[in-house]
């Protein structure tokens, strides 16, 4: 077990690495950890919309953009902690992978190796994707302005 873990991720940070993850990275993870615990789905993977909200240069009043696609997923391991995930997109197996990841994640003794060999690497590769995307984006970047005409 790894105890050079920070103690202060929360499940709602782990949850958000989770759904922003590729699945294929969750694939590769759970082929790690294998073998994993059986489970059963409760709410098995499912598709749907959700409405999104956003703001006018994000701080003005909040107005609906329009609807994504979102799966959802609810299991519950052997060992009896319950797993939820949410992933955008219509990834059934990426929502499952997620969903079972959270539930092993709530296990006291299993979650600080995880932690640092899941949670804290899939969140720097999420972060490295998001700077190289920022980086060719800012690239691509045109100023304009304006020029005042002398009377």
């Amino acid at each position: 077990m790894n105890t050079d873990t920070p103690p202060n991720i929360s499940r709602q940070e782990w949850m958000k690495v989770l759904a922003h993850a590729p699945g294929k990275e969750l694939e590769a993870v759970c082929l790690r950890l294998a073998p994993l615990p059986a489970y059963q789905l409760v709410r098995g993977p499912e598709t749907g919309m959700i409405m999104v909200q956003a703001r006018a240069g994000g701080v003005g009043k909040p107005f609906n953009m329009g609807e994504t696609t979102v799966t959802r997923c609810s299991l519950q391991i052997d060992q009896g902690a319950m797993g939820t995930a949410y992933v955008l997109g219509r990834n059934r197996r990426h929502a499952e992978l997620a969903a079972l990841l959270d539930a092993l994640l709530q296990d006291a003794e299993r979650q600080p190796d995880l932690l640092a060999t899941v949670i804290l690497p899939l969140a720097a590769a999420i972060r490295n994707r998001r700077q190289t995307q920022a980086g060719k984006t800012a690239a691509t970047k045109v100023d304009f302005f304006t020029m005042v005409r002398g009377d």
